[in-house]
């Protein structure tokens, strides 16, 4: 039997730092051709990306997606909205968590899952500023742990 082959093209680091991660679903994206070729370059920027529930649909706004250098370029807009494709009861899901105070879908990996290409979008609340010095913090003593681990061995 064959194994899912996923092949990583962007992150969202920033993500896991500004916002505390709830739960994380994986969504199909409508693009076109081009775009398709474009992100298998890997010239995509999904950083400053967000999702937003609309009409029972979920839709990816400024998701960067340069364009194509072989295509001929007519008003191709790289920021443009991209549908998002979810079960009908993950949406709800999605909106009932949405709807709570503070919570956003934020963007996390974009890849290729065979020879399509999909989203991690994760259902996030953003942090306040002495979390994330608590985050600092934390995994500042992890390294020090690593390094009088890796001394001690």
């Amino acid at each position: 039997m064959k194994r899912d082959q996923v092949k990583i093209i962007c992150q969202n680091r920033k993500a896991y730092f500004d916002y505390f991660i709830d739960d994380v679903v994986e969504a199909g994206i409508v693009l076109t051709g081009p775009e398709v070729k474009s992100i298998r370059m890997g010239k995509v920027n999904i950083n400053d990306a967000f999702a937003r529930i609309r009409k029972g649909e979920v839709f990816l706004h400024n998701a960067h997606i340069s364009p194509y250098p072989f295509t001929p370029l007519d008003s191709y807009d790289p920021t443009r909205t991209r549908k998002l494709l979810l079960h009908r009861r993950e949406i709800k899901r999605l909106i009932g968590k949405t709807e709570e105070k503070g919570f956003t879908l934020i963007p996390l990996k974009l890849y290729f899952r065979d020879q399509y290409v999909k989203i991690e979008l994760g259902l996030a609340k953003g942090k306040k500023k002495f979390d994330k010095r608590e985050t600092i913090r934390r995994r500042d003593e992890e390294r020090e742990l690593q390094r009088q681990r890796k001394n001690r061995g």
